[in-house]
Formats: structure tokens, sequence, C-alpha cells
């Protein structure tokens, strides 16, 4: 799976973990292996241009997904037989963000990786449109963020768990050998 992520908004983010958060979507939702996605950060002024020009809206937006293959409405592109696909672009806007991060009581991180999941299932179909609609989507939104999370947090404790291995190993390794005494 190709991710392209490029930081045009001025704000300095964890892009990795960004990419962390769409791989770990598109893999929830089995997109095949050979799908492109591109993540593109940007600043308020670009994030208000496109909202009025796509969506005819106006002033900024947190996030927006431009699919790019034409999607079949009898099946969706996550679906399991699924072949390779240039997915699209997801614009996320973390200026715009950071004030959705603070009302909602996280982190900014946490926010941008809420965006980018909202933008793949966007990309994948899925929409907010009606209350039907709004339900599967959030729900299945907030279930991948839990996930994502849940795996986030266990890859961190077993790194954490290496660093303390490798201290520990390399103190026993660098300690002077036992000595017969003559």
């Amino acid at each position: 799976m190709s991710i392209e992520i490029a930081n045009e908004s001025g704000v300095a983010v964890d892009e990795a973990s960004i990419v962390s958060a769409a791989r770990f979507a598109l893999d929830r939702m089995n997109v095949s292996k050979l799908a492109e996605l591109s993540v593109l950060l940007v600043e308020l002024d670009v994030m208000a241009d496109l909202h009025e020009r796509w969506m005819d809206l106006p002033g900024p937006t947190d996030v927006m997904a431009f699919p790019m293959d034409e999607l079949d409405s009898a099946r969706r592109p996550d679906a399991s037989e699924a072949g390779p696909a240039l997915l699209g672009d997801i614009v996320l806007c973390p200026a715009f963000a950071k004030e959705q991060a603070r009302a909602a009581g996280h982190g900014l991180i946490d926010e941008l990786h809420l965006l980018t999941v909202h933008g793949v299932l966007h990309l994948l179909g899925y929409d907010h449109a009606e209350p039907a609609e709004e339900r599967e989507m959030f729900t299945l939104q907030k279930r991948i963020l839990a996930d994502f999370r849940t795996a986030a947090a266990e890859a961190k404790r077993r790194a954490e768990q290496r660093v303390e291995d490798d201290k520990l190993l390399g103190a026993v390794g660098l300690a002077e050998p036992d000595r017969p005494e003559d």
C-alpha cells in the first residue's frame, strides 16, 4: 500500500503517525495492498479555497476527501475482491483541527488521526448526509480509531520494553566478567 504525505500547513505534526492511521484504516477495511493514497496538510486559506471551490461552502473546514476512481455503487472498493486502485486524496487542515481538538479535550494528533480515518471512509464511499449513513460511518470510524489507539499503545509499550531490555542487556554485557581467583 502506497501512502504519500505532504505537509504544506506550516504546522509540525507527526506525519508518520498520520500515515499509520491511514494504513490501519485501509487495512481494517480490507483495501487492496496495491491501493494508493495521498494525504496533504494545508493552511487555512488553502483549505478555505478548496472548500468553496468544491463544496460551494465559505471558509475552511477540517478535512476534505477527493476520490480518484469512479466507485461502482453496487460494490465498494473495501470489498475483499477489490484490486489495485488510486483511492484519492485526503486534505487535512491542522490549524482548523486544533480548535476542534481543544473542544473535544484531546491533542491535535488525535484529531488528525480521527480526520484521517474519516477521510479514508469518505474515499471508500461512506457518507454522513443521512442519519442512517451517519450512524454507520461514525460507528465504524469510532471502532477503527479505538482499535488504532489500542494497537499504537501496544506498539509503544513493546518499543519501550525493548529499550529497557537493551539497557539491561547492555549493562550486563559491559560488566567485567567474573575471573577465577588465583
